[in-house]
């Protein structure tokens, strides 16, 4: 599938349904959270669809997936299934879409945090791998923060999931590979006992 520009822009502002699964089917064990959808995204509703986004096959390479999910035009019910068998969701920090996630405000990004822990509070996941370290300490005021497993629990009054920061997959994100985007996604899968 292909878009022109003006195509595209037609979707600014559109919201792609988080992944997650019906609340009582298979666990949430690790749930990954993107910045905010881009254009391309809102236009197939799948989360990091981008041609030049190495999501997909990283999560193959870490055996997060047993094959490598085709996004570009939009994953497959089975393959959303597949992804909700492993236990894996996906959501979204700020839920409307944009060109670039620096169009979004640090408010937006604050907001999006709350809501974010309102969803995990809800369902619980072993895991949350948030992408993007820039966006996790925009979200959350943690200025310091550094990429991995952090240190505090997220998740309710008792904190109940894991937090992991994991780089961004997108192509702009150049210094990244899909090798060590797979690295750095099957330690938090590891940890949430999808791998």
């Amino acid at each position: 599938m292909r878009f022109t520009r003006a195509e595209l822009e037609a979707f600014r502002d559109e919201e792609v349904p988080d992944l997650l699964g019906p609340p009582d089917g298979p666990s949430l064990r690790l749930l990954f959270v993107g910045i905010n959808p881009g254009l391309w995204t809102a236009a197939v509703k799948t989360h990091f669809s981008h041609p030049g986004n190495r999501f997909y096959p990283a999560l193959y390479r870490a055996g997060i997936t047993t094959y490598e999910l085709s996004r570009t035009d939009g994953v497959r019910d089975a393959d959303r299934e597949h992804l909700i068998e492993r236990g894996v969701g996906i959501t979204n920090l700020v839920r409307r879409a944009t060109v670039r996630a620096s169009e979004l405000s640090r408010d937006e990004l604050q907001a999006g945090g709350a809501r974010l822990l309102e969803l995990v509070a809800q369902r619980r996941p072993r895991v949350v791998a948030i992408a993007g370290i820039t966006a996790y300490r925009d979200a959350f005021g943690e200025r310091t923060a550094a990429a991995g497993r952090q240190p505090d629990r997220i998740g309710g009054p008792f904190g109940d999931s894991a937090l992991w920061v994991v780089p961004n997959p997108s192509g702009l994100n150049a210094h990244e590979t899909v090798d060590s985007l797979a690295a750095a996604y099957r330690a938090a899968a590891a940890e949430a006992g999808v791998v």
